[in-house]
């Protein structure tokens, strides 16, 4: 079963990050004990809200940077690709826990504008600016990585997430000191849930996808398939698969039925570059038959997996 293997594709882009990660923990720490405290002193829901959203933040960049040490460990034998599909776990998980995160402020906002409470909007208005600071300051570390790694690409967006809505967290805490409107405080709740919901989505949608060993985003699996087919030799290609191994990493597999049925080492390092170059698959494994009819792969059937 001649095959090839390329491991050169290897990004490891979170572990690239690490300081990133500590900073973005420690900041957002800090303000959410802070976000939490003049919250309640203040009355204001909206700063609760976006400290609990905060939180799972925090959460999220932890499981993050946990699954980028754990996709760095070596393969065993039972985790033969060693724990690279950590990662996506962790996207899974991360966007998962911004959702339910996102109800409780729905929720709460509901009650609050059904029966509104007195707050503070000089107090709002302060804290949420810091925020801003705080959230533009976290979300610049990770702007960088935010293409090539889906747990990236999250840590991101909850940041540049967390600073709209503290920008809109100090427009509700003007409009409250200029007219006293208590509605505006859970309205802007509401809206901080919309927010969520609308940027985790995306999120949520792609990290399912991996976690099912769907074709990664930005990957053609027709292009594939045809580049594959036009090969020298090859006849047909079939039990194609592409998957991705972790946030950064794609795999392939996919057997060759060539004339000849000989496997030719050149050419087989020629097909891992260009499959490493012009479609960002790092790890092919490629089967090379015959086509016998008297034996023949009962993998070939396109139904068959």
């Amino acid at each position: 079963m001649p095959h090839d293997h390329d491991h050169s594709r290897h990004h490891h882009a979170p572990a690239d990050f690490g300081r990133a990660f500590a900073i973005g923990i420690g900041l957002n720490l800090l303000y959410v004990a802070a976000e939490v405290g003049y919250g309640i002193a203040a009355h204001s829901l909206a700063l609760l809200a976006d400290a609990g959203h905060n939180v799972s933040d925090v959460l999220a960049l932890g499981a993050a940077w946990l699954a980028a040490s754990l996709g760095r460990r070596r393969p065993s034998r039972t985790y033969t690709y060693g724990l690279r599909s950590s990662s996506i776990l962790a996207a899974l998980g991360n966007a998962v826990a911004l959702l339910l995160v996102t109800g409780g402020i729905a929720w709460e906002a509901i009650h609050r504008l059904i029966a509104p409470e007195p707050v503070a909007g000089g107090t709002i208005t302060v804290v949420a600016a810091v925020g801003i600071v705080v959230n533009g300051v976290t979300a610049w570390l990770f702007m960088s990585g935010r293409k090539s790694d889906l747990n990236l690409r999250g840590a991101f967006l909850h940041m540049a997430g967390d600073a709209l809505v503290s920008l809109g967290t100090v427009a509700a805490g003007l409009v409250i000191l200029w007219t006293r409107w208590l509605w505006v405080d859970p309205a802007v709740s509401l809206a901080v849930a919309v927010v969520i919901v609308i940027g985790t989505w995306g999120l949520l949608r792609d990290s399912v996808r991996l976690a099912m060993a769907a074709v990664p985003p930005g990957v053609d699996r027709t292009e594939v398939e045809h580049y594959l087919a036009g090969l020298p030799g090859v006849l047909s290609v079939h039990d194609l698969h592409i998957w991705a191994m972790s946030t950064t990493e794609t795999a392939l597999t996919a057997h060759l039925v060539r004339q000849d049925g000989q496997a030719d080492d050149a050419l087989l390092c020629e097909v891992a570059e260009a499959l490493r170059h012009r479609f960002h698959i790092g790890h092919a494994t490629l089967q090379v038959e015959m086509g016998d009819p008297a034996h023949p792969c009962r993998l070939a059937p396109d139904h068959v997996v």
